[in-house]
């Protein structure tokens, strides 16, 4: 029995967490879900959307499945996501990008990692106002945090077999920041000499995604660029709503896709729980349930490949619960 915690979120979040648990019951993993609700109505129930229980929580299973929570737009609370990061030092973002069977999009070799840093840049937080006129965001990279990244970029291809690792910055205009960052990647890519080491241009790198994205693999950057770069290789497999997501730090891993709570189809049951359920796979993964992992990513992949019972978002016209009965008639 594992003991995870479930972060059910806002919007959509309860109606596809509770798609996933069904489904992830289905494929007989046994699962103590502590149940967590973090966000926007949290927020005016308790003065916080992120209340010390959900951390408690996520400290004490060192696992969490989170369904995705709103954050308010240019005012209001701080990002749940940022803070979790923070607060749990989950330091490194990975974003597996591959091409689904099934979903159309231009390019059917699309098979790539975004290892995204994910405590400082200008995430940190740290802004100030001058006047009414003008605001200043301080962009912070350390060596510890760029050492750490990249290091973890070089493990995980090393681990998952990958063969290349590019180091994606803006150095040429962000002298200090970013030529700490690649100077750190450069110290790192030394201890491995059997993985090729390659540097590109975070502009670059957009226009090529779009023109050739067979010839990366693994992609290495910090906070900001990795935010951008992860959201259009989403883009080149389908969408957010087939993208997948983990926040993995020394002590702790979250689980969480990257799509946001879409509270236009709130209650609707139209949500599409793949996502979720991506993650949740590389969750059980993580847990070493590997084999119960790949007997639902088989059912998942399957359902989208027929088309007979898919999503609206997916070019079907299901409800979330018969795409939900869907994958767990085809385990």
């Amino acid at each position: 029995m594992h003991n995870i915690t479930l972060i059910n979120g806002d919007g959509i979040g309860p109606e596809i967490s509770n798609a996933v648990v069904e489904i992830i019951k289905s494929a007989g993993v046994e699962i103590n879900w502590d149940v967590q609700s973090a966000g926007a109505k949290v927020a005016s129930e308790e003065g916080d959307p992120l209340p010390k229980r959900v951390i408690e929580s996520i400290k004490k299973n060192k696992v969490a499945l989170k369904a995705p929570v709103t954050t308010p737009i240019g005012k209001g609370f701080r990002s749940v996501n940022v803070r979790l990061r923070k607060e749990l030092d989950l330091y490194a973002n990975v974003r597996p990008c591959k091409n689904i069977k099934g979903i159309k999009t231009p390019f059917n070799n699309v098979d790539l990692v975004v290892v995204r840093e994910n405590t400082e840049d200008v995430y940190a937080g740290v802004e100030e106002k001058i006047d009414d006129d003008t605001m200043h965001s301080i962009k912070i990279i350390t060596r510890k945090a760029s050492l750490r990244i990249v290091e973890y970029a070089f493990n995980y291809a090393k681990k998952m077999g990958r063969k290349t690792v590019w180091a994606v910055s803006k150095a040429n205009i962000c002298k200090l920041t970013d030529g700490l960052f690649l100077e750190c990647a450069r110290e790192v890519a030394k201890k491995y000499p059997e993985i090729e080491y390659k540097e590109i241009l975070v502009d670059a790198l957009c226009m090529q995604l779009v023109q050739n994205p067979s010839k990366f693999d693994v992609l290495v950057m910090p906070n900001l660029y990795g935010d951008i770069v992860s959201d259009l290789t989403a883009g080149l497999i389908g969408g957010l709503g087939v993208a997948q997501g983990a926040n993995i730090g020394l002590e702790c891993a979250v689980f969480e896709p990257v799509h946001g709570s879409a509270p236009d189809i709130e209650g609707k049951n139209l949500a599409n729980p793949t996502a979720l359920l991506i993650c949740a796979i590389q969750m059980l993964n993580h847990i070493n349930e590997k084999e119960k992992a790949a007997k639902i990513e088989k059912a998942l992949f399957k359902t989208i490949e027929e088309g007979k019972v898919l999503t609206q978002d997916l070019g079907g016209s299901a409800t979330t619960t018969e795409f939900r009965d869907e994958i767990i008639k085809n385990l």
